[in-house]
């Protein structure tokens, strides 16, 4: 098996990965690599493959990739025939990569937040609080929109790498404090992705909303 993803199991954005390999039902082999305490993915043989130092790494062959957000797109590209995850109309194609630069940068700081709760990783937890709140906002007012124009995925009529990549977020908010209460929008969407067939969790993350 060629396809091997190195892998944190309470890190979202391998969550990420491991969701839509799991939703397009592609075989792949898994290195769980020792993130907390040790450190591993700053090794000097983890820092060849990604010299940034963090994950997922997806290794295909002799194509080894960094970033959620690239492997999503590979993967869908590579495996998904029907162009369902990563359309290739240039109006949604545009709109998933919107949310997808979106979940990489303006919900980093949800990431952080959850980090500093969870691992004491160093953070202004006030700060990095209520930016997570201003993202998170940001997609229930676009969710709210979005049902009264009768659909119920971030892009398009059918789920896509939109959903995948936006759902850990605010799936595990409530690891520093985050009530979904505050956010109907939502919730509603969130029980919309756990029946995307091949769902699968994560700590943290409960199979039922």
């Amino acid at each position: 098996m060629s396809l091997v993803l190195h892998d944190y199991e309470l890190d979202s954005d391998s969550y990420k990965v491991r969701l839509l390999l799991s939703a397009l039902g592609v075989e792949y082999s898994k290195v769980a690599v020792n993130v907390h305490p040790g450190h591993e993915q700053r090794s000097p043989a983890y820092l060849r493959l990604n010299p940034l130092g963090n994950l997922p790494i997806l290794v295909d062959g002799e194509t080894t990739l960094r970033d959620s957000g690239a492997i999503l797109c590979y993967l869908a590209r590579l495996h998904d025939k029907e162009g369902q995850w990563l359309p290739a109309d240039p109006v949604r194609f545009g709109e998933v990569m919107m949310w997808l630069f979106f979940a990489s940068a303006d919900l980093a700081p949800a990431t952080l937040a959850r980090l500093h709760h969870m691992l004491e990783v160093p953070a202004d937890a006030a700060a990095v609080g209520a930016a997570s709140r201003r993202a998170f906002r940001i997609m229930d007012d676009h969710m709210t929109k979005r049902e009264l124009e009768g659909f119920a995925w971030f892009v398009g009529e059918q789920a896509t790498l939109a959903d995948i990549a936006l759902f850990p977020a605010i799936a595990l908010s409530r690891d520093f404090g985050i009530d979904h209460d505050e956010y109907p929008a939502l919730r509603r969407w969130m029980r919309r992705v756990r029946t995307i067939p091949g769902f699968i969790t994560m700590p943290g993350i409960p199979d039922y909303h």
